[in-house]
């Protein structure tokens, strides 16, 4: 098989003469200034939508009429801004997950985070631990609680103390460890309260075996990760969490069937726990008029592309 040759680098002029002479509007004011401090290959992402298609169904160099460069810099802006405001989201998830976790581990023994007999016999309890000495080790120096248990305490650190080192990785592979009955009374406190009535008893046995919250943790943990890694949301899947048992509730009824793995299932999680977390919060709201006004009006967005399913209003 042969070997393509790496592209060779273009100037920002010979970038806009491309994108018009495969048809797109260009500004060229707007493009160098965007071209200078964001890349093309970045902003391409964001104007893949509008390449046409071929005959096998795939996409090809020139764009669909009425295509603008101005659409990619609006989309690319609100991408920018739906991931600030999941950062300020997941931290009120984060610290409230730690809360509720603590408060379940602590109850017997500060220190029973360490005992592996306290969780369920697949995790890997020696791998997570090993995680968490790094964490302590990183931060070690620049910690005075960490100091200060590391002098007095033989570095036995409280699950309170400890917490304060982890990543949202690390809560959510805890929280995934713990047994049934204490993920649900962790999701509950987060207020994920699932009505079993409505399930079958097979549903209800995978609901008690695992709580729905911990697949959609893991997704919340890559979502929080691509925005740490300023990487686009829109139009991109992540790890599939499951929606059967979370329909059950009003709220989630929008959910798609089956499972969710597109921005809009992450978002609509995150209102709920959020809400639980902060009461009277405003998150959703900004977040609903951030979709419906920056997003959804760019002609580069099909609903589809953000996981809203058909004919759905956009609501958190």
């Amino acid at each position: 098989m042969s070997i393509k040759p790496v592209k060779q680098v273009a100037t920002i002029d010979e970038h806009i003469d491309l994108l018009r002479s495969r048809g797109m509007e260009v500004d060229s004011n707007l493009a160098r200034q965007w071209l200078t401090y964001v890349s093309y290959y970045r902003l391409s992402a964001y104007w893949y939508p509008a390449r046409e298609m071929a005959n096998n169904n795939t996409r090809i160099d020139t764009f669909v009429a009425g295509t603008r460069f101005s659409d990619a810099v609006a989309l690319y802006e609100a991408d920018r801004k739906l991931r600030s405001l999941i950062h300020d989201g997941m931290e009120r998830i984060e610290i409230a997950m730690r809360t509720s976790i603590g408060e379940i581990l602590c109850e017997t023994d500060p220190l029973a985070y360490s005992d592996p007999n306290q969780f369920r016999t697949t995790f890997k309890h020696q791998q997570w631990m090993s995680t968490i000495n790094k964490r302590i080790q990183r931060v070690g120096k620049r910690s005075e609680s960490i100091r200060h248990y590391q002098a007095d305490y033989a570095g036995r650190y409280p699950f309170w103390v400890l917490a304060e080192v982890l990543d949202f990785a690390d809560i959510s592979r805890l929280f995934e460890g713990l047994p049934g009955r204490y993920q649900q009374q962790v999701a509950e406190n987060l207020g994920i309260i699932i009505d079993l009535s409505i399930l079958t008893k097979n549903q209800q046995r995978k609901v008690k075996l695992q709580s729905p919250l911990v697949r959609w943790t893991e997704q919340l943990t890559i979502v929080r990760n691509f925005c740490a890694h300023h990487a686009r949301l829109w139009n991109k899947s992540f790890t599939p969490a499951p929606t059967e048992a979370l329909r059950t509730r009003q709220e989630f009824a929008a959910l798609p069937e089956g499972q969710s793995e597109k921005i809009y299932g992450a978002l609509t999680i995150m209102a709920a726990l959020v809400r639980t977390a902060s009461p009277g919060t405003t998150w959703p709201n900004k977040v609903t008029t951030l979709i419906r006004d920056d997003f959804l009006t760019n002609p580069l967005v099909q609903q589809t592309s953000l996981g809203i399913p058909h004919g759905a209003a956009f609501t958190l």
